[in-house]
């Protein structure tokens, strides 16, 4: 089992940044990719970011230049930084590991609002 914990949401104003972080412990397989989803209200989640446990990075293009992946693979934790933050950025962010067939984990996730 595997279990997903993130931290460093919260309120921001409009331009402002945030730092999310997503430790991951339990048994975890070496060759794995984390991620970043979102989910705004009455939509559906959606891909911010993912980056394998070599390194490799994909960014979806809603927050494409906007926001840097990172992992620490000794501490098994993810993060995501975020710069430039809009309104329509607000939603919660999970924190997601996989890796083969059947081993997809979640966070319970993590709420960013940017508002003034």
């Amino acid at each position: 089992q595997v279990h997903l914990v993130e931290s460093g949401g919260g309120l921001v104003q409009p331009g402002g940044s945030l730092r999310l972080s997503c430790a991951a412990s339990g048994s975890i397989v070496r060759i794995n990719t984390m991620g970043w989803y979102r989910q705004a209200p009455g939509k559906e989640r959606e891909l911010v970011a993912t980056i394998t446990s070599a390194g490799s990075t994909n960014y979806a293009g809603s927050m494409r230049g906007r926001v840097t992946i990172s992992r620490d693979n000794a501490k098994n934790t993810v993060y995501l930084q975020m710069n430039s933050l809009k309104p329509e950025d607000t939603a919660v962010y999970y924190c997601n590991l996989r890796s083969y067939i059947d081993y997809n984990y979640w966070g319970q996730g993590t709420q960013v609002t940017v508002s003034s």
